[in-house]
């Protein structure tokens, strides 16, 4: 397990425990739905993170909401933590079963079970796979707009418990804000049904929103009813070279202040620029950033030629390219989108943070990582989403030894971030992975706050247990 991540104190379940779980089980939802074997439950003991966790004692693939509603009943009864799963594709260790237990699984929840074109909404199951309904969306003259980078995997579950992101958020925000209503399963097994399939809707507390991102720890969803957007007519995709980041960062503010609007403004420094190229993306030799800006709309053509004049006439502009294709822009975005999996192959160890600041602070945070990196002599690189000051700070290492220097690296970044007026997550998650370090956002009160509400879901403490706040070492129920 990665020194770095470590799990939290959670007590393990007691075998009795376990045993009584998986005969309830059984007999309420079938054996061939609950998985005992080592092997089989060991492939859901980590997700995309850079953590491990606990092989979890017993993995339910459930195929309906009374599936879900048996597992969390049962489960309360005989006292054994569960965590909600879905593609598995975070990367905040939110997936990760911290404390073994059960692992319920929506993946087999996967019918988009409605795409209303008069009312442009879509109501699907947890375990559709994003870029399925983005498809299906676009077959029906309709544009479903959040767009996280793992798209072709990840699952709309996952993306409401963690409200994904993804290069598109800057013009149409993130998963919050297309989600209309949720069905939601609490522990014991009791169900409530929160928002409305209305473009409008006050009535009570905005429970769903409260769901949204809520990773996993207060309830688990069966359906999410999703709003939909006409399907844009025209999209263009640019590509900006400049001479260093700030040049780049300004030519962002330079592209707003011109009344543009891109629906991605996606950034690479110079060390990630040298990354593609070591995969063999060809990218000019002069350049030490880059900017890959989309538009779409009604207006495409006079807009790409507005941001070719702005791109061209920025200070430290090397050259702007427009993709002339489809096929053209899906390169330019394959070689953008492989920036994860090509930073891992850089170096044997690699954590991720998807810290945000506000646009006019992000050369000074890329100031400070720069500093942080030659403070503590770790290698570090940056991309992310420009246009709303999401950046992915990468710090990479080769060597154990240097685990503690990296610690204080991350530690650095995240009062840099809290110091520029950011906040430590804009789109991955609090999970496992930065919960140590929440209280320095949040402060006390407002945790102690969210701890009540909670216990209010899940007075035992029992679903995703470990999860966003530092525990107190136990389970209610143990």
């Amino acid at each position: 397990m990665d020194v770095i991540v470590r799990l939290p104190p959670l007590p393990v379940v007691p075998a009795a425990a376990i045993d009584r779980a998986k005969l309830a089980l059984a007999r309420a939802i079938g054996d061939s739905r609950v998985a005992v074997d080592a092997d089989a439950c060991g492939a859901f003991a980590k997700d995309e993170s850079e953590a491990d966790g606990r092989v979890p004692d017993i993995v339910v693939h459930a195929e309906s909401l009374a599936h879900i509603e048996a597992t969390l009943r049962i489960a309360e009864e005989h006292g054994v933590p569960v965590t909600p799963r879905a593609g598995g594709t975070g990367r905040s260790g939110g997936a990760i079963p911290a404390a073994g237990g059960i692992v319920l699984a929506t993946a087999k929840l996967s019918r988009i079970k409605d795409l209303d074109r008069k009312n442009l909404l879509a109501v699907v199951e947890p375990g559709v796979v994003t870029g399925d309904l983005h498809a299906a969306a676009e077959a029906e003259g309709l544009f479903y707009p959040p767009d996280p980078n793992s798209w072709k995997s990840c699952m709309i579950g996952g993306n409401v418990a963690e409200n994904a992101g993804g290069p598109r958020a800057f013009k149409y925000g993130t998963t919050r804000e297309y989600v209309l209503g949720v069905e939601a399963c609490l522990m014991g097994g009791h169900t409530v049904r929160s928002g409305k399939r209305t473009v409008k809707g006050v009535t009570g507390y905005d429970v769903t929103a409260l769901l949204v991102g809520s990773e996993g720890t207060l309830g688990v969803f069966s359906e999410i009813t999703l709003k939909l957007l006409p399907k844009p007519r025209e999209i263009a995709t640019a590509l900006g070279l400049f001479r260093d980041s700030t040049s780049a960062l300004d030519a962002v503010t330079a592209v707003l202040h011109h009344g543009l609007v891109p629906r991605c403004m996606e950034f690479l420094d110079p060390p990630a620029l040298d990354a593609l190229r070591s995969q063999g993306v060809a990218i000019d030799a002069r350049a030490a950033a880059l900017l890959l800006i989309e538009l779409d709309g009604g207006h495409v053509e006079a807009d790409l030629m507005d941001l070719g004049e702005v791109l061209s006439s920025a200070p430290g502009s090397i050259d702007v390219q427009v993709a002339q294709d489809a096929a053209r822009r899906a390169a330019l975005w394959e070689a953008r989108r492989a920036m994860s999996p090509t930073t891992r192959k850089l170096a044997k160890y690699k954590i991720s943070e998807d810290v945000v600041v506000p646009r006019s602070a992000m050369s000074e945070l890329l100031d400070r990582v720069a500093g942080i990196g030659l403070r503590e002599g770790v290698r570090n690189l940056t991309y992310g989403h420009a246009g709303d000051g999401n950046l992915h700070v990468n710090f990479l290492w080769n060597d154990r030894a240097e685990d503690e220097a990296v610690e204080r690296a991350v530690s650095q970044l995240m009062d840099a971030t809290l110091a520029l007026g950011g906040t430590l997550s804009g789109e991955h998650g609090i999970g496992l992975t930065k919960q140590k370090y929440i209280t320095r956002e949040q402060g006390p009160a407002l945790v102690q706050l969210e701890h009540g509400l909670k216990r209010v879901f899940d007075p035992k403490g029992l679903l995703n247990p470990g999860k966003i706040f530092p525990p107190d070492g136990t389970h209610h129920a143990c």
